[in-house]
């Protein structure tokens, strides 16, 4: 049977203010053509599938549209979604009896049996072939909380230290999944596949550089991939946005099918295609996402460098502004320039480009140890901003700039004088 393992959608993303419906609703309109060309079996979403808790009403009709078209177009395709750390489990969770009637399964949270065992059937999904037999049972592991797997009921120490919560923490997380494997090993029969799909993060594997939310704290939730035994035929994760195997070809990080950063420009955006063959991995193929929306890095560089690459930039005025690139600027400065903005835009006017950040990168200066205490009342605005600047720039302030500040201290000390209106 074949399998189509995506994750990290981030529908609703607002990226710097700026809104990407359109981006996920061509991602969504390609998916769902490459699930029906590619004859797949099953669609694995390995959490994240909004942006936020409460995503808003356009980012979950998206979902549920592309659930309600896949079941129109592939009445037979099994989907098995999980919430991810940026997902209300609960969210998730609520419509999952109607969308059960489209063959859809989303599990948002664990729950645990009157004798502490995990309630491992609700998290046991079986997969079916075109034929309607189970071919593969999914272990449908959404994000975990601290407050689902520790806590005296649990084993955890609720007295504990900082250190000792995070152990009682990643020891929750490795007794759910060895819990669920051993439920999984149960039910199935012979010839049948298991296939875990887990939201978490694995030891030794890499992250983006700007753009993923910690789960904990510097990594130390992580967990090692040693808990997924070799009779697990393939391992679907999510969470980090950068596509990897960890150790071994059937422990993937599908990563997320579009940049959510401009630091993820370069990553290969993609789906995972998995082939089974009775229960073992047959293969695995990347297949990449086309891009909807071009991203573009232009610097870091002199100011004279970036605007005559921004003057090169090419750009199709036919596209409809929605699909129109975005645009991140980087300028090196050894001095400030008042009117730098200016400046980029009128590089870029009349061109079909979207700026979403100029980033302003400041000579490194030395850092000078000034022990001494500083009374902010007896130094007073002008030398405390001296000070500022001579501390960002490596110089002091030129005449030019204190007129100016002394022009808008005078302006705030006539508006401090001015009688207040009703």
């Amino acid at each position: 049977m074949k399998l189509i393992h995506t994750a990290d959608w981030h529908l609703g993303q607002s990226f710097h203010g700026q809104e990407r419906h359109a981006e996920h609703r061509a991602f969504l309109d390609w998916l769902l053509d490459t699930l029906a060309e590619r004859r797949a079996d099953a669609l694995l979403v390995a959490g994240d599938l909004f942006d936020v808790v409460n995503p808003s009403l356009r980012a979950q009709e998206l979902l549920y549209d592309f659930i309600v078209r896949a079941h129109q177009r592939l009445p037979r395709l099994d989907i098995v979604l999980i919430a991810g750390n940026h997902d209300s489990g609960n969210r998730i969770e609520l419509p999952a009896p109607l969308m059960k009637r489209l063959r859809t399964h989303a599990l948002g949270r664990v729950n645990w049996l009157d004798d502490g065992r995990l309630d491992a059937e609700r998290l046991l999904v079986p997969l079916t072939d075109s034929d309607g037999e189970t071919r593969a049972w999914c272990l449908a592991l959404p994000f975990l909380r601290p407050a689902e797997v520790t806590g005296a009921g649990l084993g955890g120490d609720q007295t504990a230290d900082d250190g000792e919560r995070r152990n009682d923490y990643v020891a929750g997380i490795e007794r759910v999944h060895q819990q669920l494997i051993a439920a999984a090993r149960d039910r199935r029969q012979p010839g049948q596949a298991l296939v875990a799909m887990s939201h978490a993060h694995l030891h030794g594997a890499a992250v983006s550089e700007a753009s993923e939310r910690p789960i904990v704290i510097g990594g130390e939730e992580s967990i090692s991939a040693s808990l997924f035994p070799a009779e697990i035929a393939y391992v679907a994760l999510g969470h980090l946005h950068r596509a990897q195997q960890v150790g071994e070809a059937r422990i993937r990080y599908s990563g997320s099918p579009l940049p959510l950063d401009f630091s993820e420009v370069d990553y290969p955006h993609q789906v995972v295609e998995v082939t089974l063959d009775g229960d073992r991995l047959a293969a695995s193929e990347a297949i990449r996402v086309p891009r909807p929306v071009a991203m573009l890095r232009i610097g870091p560089a002199p100011l004279e460098e970036v605007l005559a690459e921004l003057e090169a930039l090419e750009d199709d005025p036919a596209l409809a502004r929605e699909r129109w690139p975005w645009l991140e600027v980087r300028v090196e400065l050894e001095a400030p320039i008042p009117d730098l903005r200016a400046q980029v835009d009128a590089a870029l006017d009349g061109k079909s480009l979207r700026l979403l950040r100029l980033e302003r990168r400041l000579p490194r200066v030395a850092e000078q140890a000034d022990t001494a205490r500083i009374d902010l009342e007896s130094l007073g605005p002008r030398k405390l901003f001296e000070r500022t600047w001579q501390a960002r720039w490596g110089e002091p302030p030129g005449e030019a700039v204190m007129a100016d500040l002394d022009q808008l201290l005078q302006e705030v000390l006539d508006s401090d004088d001015e009688e207040p209106r009703p």
